[in-house]
């Protein structure tokens, strides 16, 4: 009995630390899902990612209602500055298209813009463990993630992992 207890410790401090590892891919049922264009058409995710390879890629996750999303657009505006053969692509969980819209055109967001269909608790968002906005996703030019789960706090980590890529 004193032999399995360590053993089982052991089990579940790996269980815990494998949950949050760094993902490397999308899993297949975010790369499935539509997301709404400018336009009102749907694109498939697994296509905005395929339209940037060949480019870094940073993912914004945000919404116009979103206080720390707006507080955190000098700092993307500076990492958009800093970084300009970088592709970025934004994709809203706003409820309404015209506020997506507005917020684009209020915060002179550069980029390309899409919008989940179901906002924070839906499929996309499940599917990319989406616990937080603003949320940060960044892909090297391969289309494989190498940074998964930034917030606004993390924009060191943001400016390091694309220095690394270049």
């Amino acid at each position: 009995m004193k032999k399995i207890i360590p053993i089982l410790i052991a089990f579940a401090i790996c269980s815990c630390s494998n949950s949050s590892a760094q993902k490397t891919k999308f899993t297949k049922k975010a790369l499935e899902t539509t997301l709404l264009t400018p336009e009102g058409s749907q694109m498939a995710f697994k296509d905005i990612v395929k339209k940037a390879e060949g480019k870094t890629v940073v993912i914004e996750v945000w919404a116009s209602w979103c206080g720390d999303c707006v507080k955190a657009m000098p700092k993307l505006k500076e990492l958009q500055a800093a970084n300009p053969d970088v592709s970025y692509v934004f994709i809203s969980m706003d409820k309404a298209a015209d506020k997506w819209k507005a917020g684009i055109e209020k915060h002179e967001l550069k980029g390309d813009h899409y919008m989940a269909n179901d906002q924070m608790k839906g499929v996309f968002a499940k599917a990319i463990d989406l616990d937080w906005i603003p949320r940060y996703i960044v892909l090297d030019k391969t289309g494989k993630i190498v940074l998964y789960r930034a917030i606004e706090t993390d924009f060191d980590k943001i400016n390091a992992t694309l220095a690394a890529l270049k």
